[in-house]
């Protein structure tokens, strides 16, 4: 996809921010399907996503825009192997994100509060991007409060105790 960097240098700069800002959430922007992706580059590309010390992925299928290089590339990807390939990122992108929630358990972060999709709840993120979600408190909504971040659920989301729950 020409791109201007090589992995190592990619994988120096994540080790390099992951030691000086241990709790940081680093996610990975990536496209799978591109033309001439072969089943080894694929499996190469999740063997490096792997072993890469990020919290989650974004994980596009490449799709053809008119009037672009890449439209006019020789060897498509079948778009049901470019579907299986999104999944196993995204199955591989979940379970980054649940080791990178339980890492944090049992730390006191700062969210800021929003409302939420879910009527009579309320969300927000960490100060390092952990979502969490309460039951709505209207006076905490645009507001940073202390949370302890207690639990990852069958979900995959994090629990936390309130502030006022720990003595905070």
């Amino acid at each position: 996809m020409r791109r201007r960097y090589r992995r190592e240098l990619y994988a120096e700069r994540v080790a390099l921010i992951k030691e000086r800002m241990p709790h940081c959430c680093i996610g990975v922007d990536v496209i799978v399907g591109f033309p001439g992706e072969t089943d080894e580059d694929f499996l190469e590309t999740y063997r490096f996503l792997n072993e890469l010390d990020v919290s989650y992925l974004h994980v596009f299928t490449y799709s053809e825009r008119p009037n672009t290089p890449a439209a006019e590339m020789p060897d498509p990807v079948p778009m049901q192997t470019r579907r299986k390939r999104n999944e196993m990122l995204t199955n591989l992108s979940e379970k980054k994100k649940r080791h990178f929630y339980q890492n944090h358990l049992g730390q006191t972060r700062l969210v800021l509060f929003e409302n939420s999709t879910e009527p009579g709840r309320m969300s927000g993120f960490t100060d390092n991007y952990v979502r969490v979600e309460l039951p709505l408190e209207e006076a905490a909504i645009n507001t940073i409060q202390p949370v302890l971040l207690h639990a990852v659920n069958a979900e995959g989301l994090m629990e936390v105790l309130e502030a006022a729950q720990v003595g905070i």
